[in-house]
């Protein structure tokens, strides 16, 4: 059986328990959850930081109820869109490329290739494509059904963007994160909470690992064999991923896993409802080859997972089925 932290299935049942919350030696009642990832489970401050998952303050979890249906979802006849924010203030991958130029939609360069990959990708299926890496663009994110984080890395944003993507997540917003979103921002817990409780620690050489295909009810998962090949670089998370629906872990055999953050499991992808909007992760697609036309074994299971996953996110199709 699949524990509670690792599927999620559970705890769409635990809003039932209750939603009481101690502060202090009060019982403070909420409507959605106590933040700390249970859907409403009664917790008390002791309980969580003993078990070293944090609260972040915000509803998050598995129970669609931490959704606000307020308008940043993509309803029947509207114009599909999405924005793909590639800022590094640190090492840059080399999917990425060089930096991109000043301003909104610069030319790309021959080696943007993540960039080029993915804005192709969405366009096939009728979705319009922003891609910028600069601060003074990172703004009416409302015009967005997700803003993907593709790689940035470090303190990719500063203060007024840090407000401007949390506004644009509590108003029902979509956030889809690839491979070194999770070495950005770490020093600003709210998006260690949008990204699942979880943050980049190190990483093994790149190398061939074998996937598994842990719920295969979720759209970015439906498709997928039990297992399958892939290469990548294999993220350890500290901390590790905590009240997620995790979709795929590498086996552990291929991870050089560590044994302070993940222990017997390893997820590479997993979804979640967070502050009123939905937050669907990958740590993988750190190989070039992922994102061209070079042969590298699974890459075709890897751009489907990302496409289904970014539809969900969007509201396009179901988000983070268990």
């Amino acid at each position: 059986m699949k524990s509670l932290i690792r599927s999620g299935v559970a705890l769409v049942a635990a809003a039932a328990l209750g939603a009481t919350m101690v502060v202090g030696a009060t019982a403070v009642s909420t409507d959605k959850g106590n933040g700390n990832g249970l859907g409403g489970q009664p917790a008390t401050a002791s309980q969580i930081y003993l078990d070293d998952i944090k609260d972040y303050g915000v509803c998050r979890g598995v129970d669609p109820e931490c959704y606000n249906a307020w308008g940043n979802g993509w309803t029947e006849g509207e114009q599909k869109r999405i924005l793909i924010w590639s800022r590094t203030a640190g090492p840059r991958h080399a999917h990425l490329g060089t930096p991109l130029g000043a301003g909104m939609n610069p030319p790309l360069n021959a080696n943007n290739v993540a960039q080029a990959a993915l804005k192709a990708w969405a366009e096939e299926r009728g979705i319009a494509v922003d891609y910028t890496e600069d601060l003074a663009n990172f703004s009416r994110l409302n015009n967005y059904q997700a803003v993907v984080f593709l790689s940035s890395n470090r303190d990719t944003l500063d203060d007024t963007a840090q407000t401007t993507l949390m506004q644009y997540i509590r108003g029902g917003g979509g956030f889809v994160g690839i491979h070194n979103a999770f070495g950005a921002e770490y020093h600003w817990e709210y998006y260690e909470g949008l990204l699942g409780g979880a943050n980049f620690y190190n990483h093994g050489p790149n190398r061939e690992g074998t996937v598994e295909t842990i719920n295969h009810q979720d759209v970015s998962t439906s498709f997928l064999p039990d297992t399958w090949a892939f290469k990548d670089e294999w993220y350890n998370l500290v901390p590790y991923p905590s009240f997620v629906n995790v979709l795929l872990e590498v086996d552990r055999a291929t991870s050089e896993a560590t044994p302070a953050g993940h222990g017997e499991h390893h997820p590479v992808s997993w979804c979640q409802y967070y502050d009123g909007g939905r937050a669907w992760l990958t740590t993988l697609g750190h190989d070039v080859a992922a994102w061209t036309d070079a042969p590298l074994a699974g890459d075709e299971f890897f751009q489907q997972h990302v496409m289904e996953g970014l539809e969900s996110a969007m509201g396009i199709k179901p988000f983070c089925s268990a």
